[in-house]
């Protein structure tokens, strides 16, 4: 791998308009489960699948089920940001990162320091009551029982993006002009099977394509550069110099 870090080394120190695109990947290393790993939600045992829990559906039909799931695997406060997140805060304080954007919903980015984080998937730290739109925050949703109900009487609903639901508009249009503006795309962490978030990359059109992903992708043909290692690892290798 140190003929590839040495290469990347040399990708971040020659260009300053980088934009990252990530995936549950850069967080299994805060001990974050993904989806379709071997440990992941989609090998453990439920009454539902996991997507059919994460749905707009079951959500509106079974919501004390969907709740029960929701704080056991989603609601992780104990996770700490990771090599790859403070390496990506640091190269975006150093002028050379202008964006993050992420399939995430667990706000590591911005506990690492990044300012600039696009949310395509939104947080499980945003909470709104769907009749009168007053905030929750996390520790309102962790410590509640059943489900939690505003003091409106509403139902509170976590601000995430769940299957049969749409990305925000804003959200999209803003990741596509940081790709499509971006010198270098650094994909990490993701298999880039979920749509329509994996189609956001077909708008880059710079010099280098970084693929950092433990498992192949579709993108693998397509890189100037392709690490298959722990994207953490990765990161961690990296020395940040300024512009």
């Amino acid at each position: 791998m140190e003929k590839e870090i040495e290469k990347l080394q040399e990708i971040i120190d020659t260009h300053d308009n980088i934009v990252f695109f990530g995936g549950a990947g850069v967080s299994t290393e805060s001990g974050i489960p993904d989806f379709r790993s071997q440990d992941g939600l989609y090998h453990q045992k439920y009454d539902f699948p996991p997507e059919t829990i994460l749905s707009h559906t079951f959500f509106m039909r079974r919501p004390e089920e969907f709740y029960k799931f929701y704080r056991d695997k989603m609601l992780c406060d104990t996770a700490k940001p990771n090599g790859a997140h403070l390496k990506l805060a640091e190269l975006e304080r150093a002028g050379k990162l202008k964006a993050v954007i992420t399939q995430n919903t667990d706000n590591l980015h911005q506990m690492a320091g990044s300012k600039k984080v696009l949310e395509l998937h939104g947080s499980v730290y945003r909470n709104y009551c769907m009749k009168c739109g007053k905030f929750y925050g996390f520790s309102h949703i962790k410590g509640s029982v059943g489900v939690p109900r505003c003091e409106c009487g509403g139902i509170i609903k976590p601000d995430v993006v769940l299957y049969e639901e749409g990305l925000d508009n804003d959200t999209i249009n803003e990741s596509v002009r940081a790709i499509a503006n971006a010198q270098v795309l650094i994909i990490g962490g993701t298999s880039l099977a979920v749509y329509p978030a994996a189609s956001l990359i077909d708008y880059f059109r710079g010099e280098y394509l970084v693929v950092i992903n433990k498992s192949p992708t579709p993108r693998d043909r397509y890189a100037n550069l392709l690490i298959q290692e722990p994207i953490g690892q990765v990161f961690s290798q990296i020395k940040v110099r300024g512009v």
